[in-house]
């Protein structure tokens, strides 16, 4: 179908399938549509919100036009945030992964660098001088040796690159900025995800309903795209949907300025390594515990209530076995 006819439908209203969307992605890799005609699309859907098959749609375009992943694991889990909460927090997500890696799970980490924040995924990946990597061969030793890999969003999602310019010209989110979570190329089949506000969360609830894995979204109410405990919290899983305060857990409230990320890479790395050598703040490691308990849970298939998932984190940070495991990661990395 032509780009004309397709934003004809949206004028009207109309809903995309998700064959249709996915179409539009393999169109824009091959520059079958002018820039103001995606420019016009992008800008459509996120004043009309995109539909669950629509969001499908790109993420199966995404995945068909990308470098896969595939991995020599059962059963694995990604830990990632929507981001755009504009909180500039520490890498809570990625710290998180390594306490669960630790804990002596499978993690396959998808990431970038960062977008709205100080250090992204990347970023702080790369500082302590890991090579991004999509050689299969290498990917599986350090699943196999260190229970984890990092998978650097550009090496893998092709068609990304195709609406970067676009995308950095629109200067608002676009239907891509949801994608990012969805799009892991070894396609885990478990996953943490932080999104910024409950609309994101019943998107989400849908699209995982559909492709059929095990999962919990989080939210803090007051806005930050993973477990805060700056106040409650929202959990939404496979098996319940529940709000939990910080004591719930046995923690108490914490300070934004507690989850700041620094001002330079250098300060997010430094927070980072902290939490990992347990030697950070305690609402920095309470709530990289929190996060990860979270995660934790969705590998145990809910069969390990929450106090249960946050020893065991705990377990990962003070025995030093987080520690152990990103040595490890990064040795056979660099």
């Amino acid at each position: 179908m032509a780009m004309k006819d397709i934003l004809n439908r949206m004028l009207n209203h109309e809903e995309l399938t998700r064959e249709e969307t996915k179409n539009i992605i393999l169109g824009i890799t091959k520059s079958e549509f002018p820039e103001e005609q995606i420019t016009a699309l992008l800008t459509g859907l996120q004043m009309r919100g995109v539909t669950v098959d629509e969001l499908l749609g790109f993420r199966d375009g995404i995945l068909e036009t990308g470098v896969p992943a595939i991995l020599d694991c059962d059963r694995y889990i990604d830990v990632v945030g929507t981001g755009g909460d504009r909180k500039n927090t520490f890498n809570i997500s990625t710290t998180s992964c390594f306490v669960i890696a630790g804990a002596g799970y499978k993690v396959a980490k998808h990431g970038n660098f960062a977008a709205t924040s100080v250090s992204g995924a990347s970023n702080v990946i790369k500082n302590h001088g890991v090579e991004f990597t999509d050689d299969l061969d290498k990917l599986n030793r350090s699943m196999d040796e260190a229970n984890i890999v990092y998978l650097h969003a550009q090496l893998f999602a092709k068609a990304m690159k195709f609406v970067g310019p676009i995308r950095k010209a629109l200067q608002f989110p676009t239907v891509f900025n949801l994608l990012g979570p969805l799009v892991n190329p070894s396609q885990p089949q478990c996953q943490l995800l932080g999104v910024a506000n409950l609309d994101q969360m019943r998107l989400y609830n849908q699209v995982y309903q559909k492709i059929v894995i095990d999962y919990a979204i989080v939210n803090s109410i007051d806005g930050y795209d993973e477990i805060s405990l700056t106040g409650d919290f929202k959990v939404s899983t496979n098996d319940y949907e529940k709000i939990f305060s910080p004591s719930d857990l046995g923690f108490r409230i914490a300070k934004p300025d507690e989850l700041k990320g620094g001002a330079t890479e250098l300060e997010a790395k430094e927070i980072f390594d902290a939490v990992i050598e347990n030697r950070a703040l305690d609402a920095q490691k309470n709530i990289v515990l929190a996060n990860a308990a979270f995660g934790i849970q969705v590998m145990e298939k809910g069969k390990k209530s929450i106090e249960e998932c946050i020893d065991i984190a705990r377990e990962s940070i003070d025995s030093g076995a987080a520690l152990s495991t990103f040595k490890k990661f990064v040795a056979l990395n660099s």
